[in-house]
């Protein structure tokens, strides 16, 4: 990862094949034993070496050295024009050979039962031990009381006190958020993140244009949006936020070193506070580095960043300086948690170089982890923490999301006497660009993770993952966002307990204003553009109340975002309540039927930015 350009690698439209050009280990003079006599190569043989021989001049010619990049256009047009493809991939075995980023690979005969089985015995389990919730004391589906049962079962007292205890967390497990929106929030931009604060009462919301709105939720029923703070000199996108223990203080991050304290009292409108976590005083990606991943200590004295610069950053808030900046990866980290939001101590960080580390705040000063998490087989997209100490979920760009238990953790030593790394240093899917190809997904063999789950798409931008909270689902479910549009939510044995499709939500509510809206279907179709298309990058699931915010890219090729509220609701139609599917704009303002997306030009904030060039760059 060394001597790259910042960001090269997200210029859009290009995906670079590396061939790498190995010399013969052989002694000068010495050939390899073939079995075949001098000079008995066949015709197609020689052509192939022939033709081999061209790609490998064309690459030295052009490169001028003895490994070169060639685009993917390059080398397709260069295998149609020669009409040399079969030449360059051997027939001998039943699997095409795939060009794979880094190197040639032939694909390998494939085990059609090595995805993990679903349901997963170790996650049934946990569901039984009470770990992740209470487990129904009925043992069929037939004989499961009805919600409307367990309410009448509750109001009047029916039960022993364990079996009301079981009915109530029965009753939050049941309350799963639908796909119908309460309320849909627009935005002119993309949302990358949202989430609400511990207590419920708070909810933000991270947009591509380089501010943070901030929403009172104390009623979870009756949203105000009452702040919206800016990330000055942000580059290309917002990329995470995160709340002080006390609510507040809103740490926010762009793609550079600088991170933004805004204060959250609607009362105090001074800027935010700008805290640099490079130690070579450059600011921006330019003179340090860009930040993918920031939260607050559980004190709330510190904050933790994951970089592209393949480190972790620990920075004390009030002397205002860098603690360690430990380069513990060999990529970029991508996502950085604390075990237990209540202790400073233990924290982990995921990488794009497939690893899981797990540190101790107090032994930091070393740069040696105290153990690692080894089963992605692909980058990692987010990490996500029960809270307890214990566990910790994981998104991958291999498509799989994981469970882990601390307890489970592979010790220094033994992660490296494993080298686990060794399975995965060809792992180079780029996700910004279609489909992952379950051809290339293999159970790595030093996986020790707990559980694992398929479903949902990990695509274009680093989709987030969480656990259920407590208070609303009992802690029963997983969740994720997806490429696809939806939110998908797991039980913990690998099932779908239930999957809420934002963009149906989101498209459907368009229809309403079909006749000003064919405008902009026609701009994007004569623009060749894909339409109306949903990524659903993030999700929140409210502490005390059954209500999901979906976090999206949205619109017509994306090119706008959304906060979609989903709530448990038996009847899309309440007699006295705003209809189903109400659109807003970022303050709350009801939007009429026909009226597009417009900025309040009236409003406090200025929400124009027109200088903000971001066509070079793809999400991440």
């Amino acid at each position: 990862m060394t001597d790259r350009q910042p960001y090269a690698d997200a210029e859009e439209g290009t995906i670079q094949y590396v061939v790498q050009i190995e010399d013969d280990d052989e002694p000068e003079g010495e050939e390899e034993e073939t079995g075949d006599a001098e000079g008995s190569q066949s015709p197609d043989d020689a052509e192939r070496v022939a033709v081999q021989q061209r790609l490998i001049n064309l690459i030295s010619t052009s490169i001028g050295r003895r490994t070169g990049l060639l685009s993917r256009r390059q080398v397709l047009d260069f295998l149609r024009r020669s009409n040399v493809g079969h030449l360059i991939f051997s027939e001998d075995d039943d699997d095409e050979d795939i060009i794979r980023l880094g190197n040639f690979r032939r694909r390998r005969e494939l085990d059609p039962n090595r995805f993990p089985k679903v349901p997963s015995e170790k996650g049934r389990e946990l569901m039984n031990s009470g770990t992740f919730g209470a487990s129904d004391i009925y043992s069929t589906i037939d004989t499961k009381k009805r919600l409307a049962r367990r309410i009448l079962d509750r109001e009047m007292g029916l039960g022993s006190r364990s079996n009301r205890q079981i009915n109530q967390s029965m009753m939050a497990q049941s309350m799963i958020p639908s796909s119908d929106a309460e309320m849909i929030i627009n935005y002119n931009d993309n949302v990358y993140s949202g989430q609400f604060s511990d207590d419920g009462n708070f909810f933000f919301a991270c947009v591509k244009d380089m501010k943070v709105r901030m929403y009172d939720t104390s009623n979870p029923y009756n949203w105000r949006h009452y702040k919206t703070v800016p990330f000055t000199f942000g580059s290309w996108t917002l990329t995470d936020a995160s709340l002080s223990p006390d609510n507040k203080w809103l740490a926010y991050t762009s793609i550079q070193s600088n991170v933004c304290l805004a204060p959250t009292d609607p009362n105090d409108t001074g800027d935010p506070y700008t805290l640099n976590l490079s130690t070579n005083g450059g600011m921006g990606w330019r003179g340090g580095f860009g930040i993918f991943s920031i939260r607050f200590s559980g004190d709330g004295r510190e904050l933790v960043a994951g970089t592209n610069a393949n480190s972790i950053v620990v920075f004390d808030i009030e002397s205002r300086r860098v603690l360690h900046t430990i380069e513990g990866h060999d990529d970029d980290v991508n996502a950085v948690c604390f075990a237990d939001k209540s202790s400073p101590h233990i924290l982990y960080s995921g990488s794009d170089d497939t690893t899981i580390k797990v540190w101790d705040r107090r032994s930091m000063g070393d740069g040696r982890e105290a153990g690692a998490f080894v089963g992605h087989t692909e980058g990692l997209t987010y990490l996500d923490s029960k809270n307890d100490g214990r566990y910790l979920l994981s998104n991958g760009k291999d498509q799989n999301m994981k469970l882990w238990d601390l307890k489970m953790m592979y010790t220094t030593a033994r992660f490296e006497e494993l080298n686990p790394r060794q399975h995965t240093r060809n792992s180079d899917f780029d996700y910004r660009w279609g489909e992952f190809d379950d051809a290339d997904w293999f159970a790595h063999p030093n996986d020790n993770s707990v559980v694992t789950f398929r479903g949902h798409k990990v695509l274009r931008t680093l989709i987030r993952c969480h656990f259920s909270p407590p208070g609303s689902t009992d802690s029963r479910y997983v969740y994720s966002g997806s490429h696809d549009g939806k939110v998908y939510v797991y039980n913990m044995d690998a099932t779908i307990a239930s999957i809420i499709d934002v963009k149906q939500a989101t498209q459907n509510q368009n229809q309403a204003r079909q006749s000003h809206g064919g405008q902009y279907r026609n701009f994007y179709n004569a623009r060749g553009m894909s339409g109306w298309s949903t990524v659903v990058r993030d999700a929140s699931w409210h502490p005390t109340a059954p209500f999901i915010a979906a976090s999206s890219l949205n619109g017509w090729d994306s090119s706008s975002g959304t906060v979609t509220l989903h709530s448990f609701n038996e009847s899309p139609l309440d007699e006295g309540e705003p209809r189903m599917g109400t659109r807003y704009d970022e303050k709350l303002k009801p939007m009429t039927d026909g009226r597009s997306m417009t900025r309040d030009s009236s409003s406090e904030e200025d929400d124009d930015n027109d200088d903000d060039d971001d066509s070079d760059y793809l999400e991440d």
